[in-house]
């Protein structure tokens, strides 16, 4: 049976498994499910048709679920759902949003980490072990690949991708997407800086695949010409390394919309 604190708050079509630990204060609304080990400290929010795997640990004074902040959309308005995965960190007071569609969801991975105050908005996909520092705040319909790491105080603006294991440094103010692999920092437009070698690290990559990402990076941003120029020219080397097409990939999409933003160019 979960261990619900007396003053919780459970509608009676939420669905918890037998070990899950629901503290003071807590309120978890209808249609919820909640998966084995799951814990929510005091005085966290879970609204309706949130689905949540094993092992999520929401610290005190998260909020997750609520209506997305879309001009028009009420409480009761008919949004979509926001699917959780397993094993993920939420600090105190991070917020997450459902998909503003129905029918459509806000996606989050396995095994990442949001810290103090980030904000997540609606329609945005999140992957798998991601670093997401105090007061991040990433707009809807972003995207955020495996491994990224965004600094504190960060802001993404709405449809941007985050490449994997990539690295956004504090304050940066990201408009536009962000290749894999690579460190960016400042704001509009952040500038790329180099590779992200721990992250490199972090993503298990052997020495000979590091050295391939590290080549790239100079043919791509240490040479004459444009850098899209440059990265069709890469992507048609024989046998190219796939981590190597991921960051020509991400480029060359990016410069099919006129912001940089590949998923806006996918907006219906």
């Amino acid at each position: 049976m979960a261990d619900i604190h007396p003053t919780a708050v459970i509608e009676s079509n939420a669905q918890l498994e037998k070990d899950v630990t629901i503290g003071p204060n807590c309120y978890v609304g209808g249609g919820v499910t909640i998966g084995s080990g799951t814990i929510l400290d005091a005085n966290v929010v879970i609204e309706k048709d949130v689905t949540i795997g094993k092992d999520n640990h929401f610290y005190p004074a998260c909020v997750i679920g609520c209506t997305p902040q879309v001009l028009g959309l009420g409480p009761d308005s008919n949004v979509g759902k926001l699917v959780i995965g397993d094993r993920n960190t939420f600090h105190e007071h991070v917020t997450i949003h459902p998909s503003r569609h129905y029918g459509s969801a806000t996606r989050i991975g396995d095994d990442n980490f949001l810290m103090v105050g980030a904000h997540i908005g609606h329609d945005c996909t999140f992957e798998d072990k991601l670093v997401i520092s105090n007061d991040v705040h990433i707009g809807g319909h972003c995207r955020m690949e495996s491994g990224a790491w965004i600094g504190g105080v960060g802001a993404v603006h709405q449809f941007v991708t985050v490449g994997k294991w990539s690295f956004v440094c504090g304050l940066a103010g990201v408009t536009q997407d962000v290749p894999p692999f690579l460190i960016v920092s400042g704001h509009i437009p952040v500038r790329v800086r180099g590779v992200n070698k721990r992250g490199l690290q972090r993503a298990g990559l052997n020495q000979d695949q590091q050295e391939k990402i590290c080549r790239a990076y100079r043919e791509l941003y240490r040479r004459g010409g444009t850098l899209l120029a440059r990265a069709q020219t890469l992507a048609q080397e024989h046998g190219l390394d796939e981590n190597v097409k991921a960051m020509t990939d991400a480029i060359i999409n990016s410069s099919k919309h006129r912001f940089g933003r590949y998923l806006e160019t996918l907006r219906k």
